[in-house]
């Protein structure tokens, strides 16, 4: 009898044992998912190369209104284009191109064995450029539909590229000048003119592009201002870092 009653003992003790091991199995499992069900929906992470200020409008007026006479003299075009290296056979990129002023002073100096890419996201602007190198005899330009955040250009293609009065209209700068670098030739440079501002006044601090085409993979090579004169502030001169 009393064996009966100690094996009867032990079988309750084993069986509470397994009820309770149930049980802690059981909790642990609906307590995981319950802290599934109230956690939170993670933070989708920020692209690094988004900015945190305004961007400018496009201009998409009269393309003619930059063919002003004295305009190359008082930006001093001539010495823009010595200090970025342009001379004959080379490849160059006029970003922001409007109406091709520079494109077509570009394609005198480089002459038939270079080309200039005159680039722009303004179909408008296409358009004039191509009727302008027809009507003025310039074969050596090609007019390239870029986009916001994107040139388009060939890869290493590229000696030198002047993004004059533009870089604060782009609105993913950082993006936009990552997706420059594939163009760019070995040791190519690439020259920014503006004026200072805070980007959605057709200027930007220059402290601020510096940052920027610094996040993109450029350096500052050199920094100059006899600019000032055609109402630009800096002419800030890159090379990929």
């Amino acid at each position: 009898m009393k064996i009966m009653k100690k094996h009867l003992i032990a079988w309750i003790v084993i069986k509470l044992a397994l009820l309770g091991i149930f049980w802690i199995f059981a909790f642990s499992n609906w307590h995981g998912v319950q802290l599934a069900q109230i956690s939170p929906t993670p933070t989708p992470e920020v692209s690094s190369d988004k900015i945190d200020r305004p961007t400018s409008n496009p201009y998409k007026g009269d393309l003619s209104r930059y063919d002003k006479e004295g305009r190359a003299e008082k930006l001093q075009i001539q010495r823009v284009m010595d200090l970025l290296r342009i001379s004959e056979g080379k490849m160059v990129a006029d970003i922001g191109a409007g109406g091709g002023w520079f494109s077509v002073i570009a394609a005198e100096r480089i002459g038939e064995k270079g080309k200039v890419y005159a680039v722009d996201i303004n179909e408008d602007a296409i358009t004039y450029i191509n009727d302008r190198k027809i009507r003025e005899n310039v074969p050596n330009i090609e007019a390239v539909l870029g986009d916001f955040d994107d040139p388009k250009l060939p890869k290493k293609s590229i000696d030198a590229v002047l993004i004059l009065n533009t870089y604060h209209e782009i609105e993913e700068p950082i993006v936009f000048m990552k997706n420059l670098l594939p163009a760019l030739k070995k040791d190519a440079l690439v020259g920014i003119i503006d004026r200072d501002g805070t980007g959605g006044n057709h200027g930007i601090d220059e402290a601020t592009l510096i940052n920027e085409a610094k996040r993109a993979g450029f350096t500052l090579k050199e920094r100059f201002d006899f600019v000032n004169a055609s109402n630009m502030d800096y002419f800030l001169i890159f090379k990929e870092a």
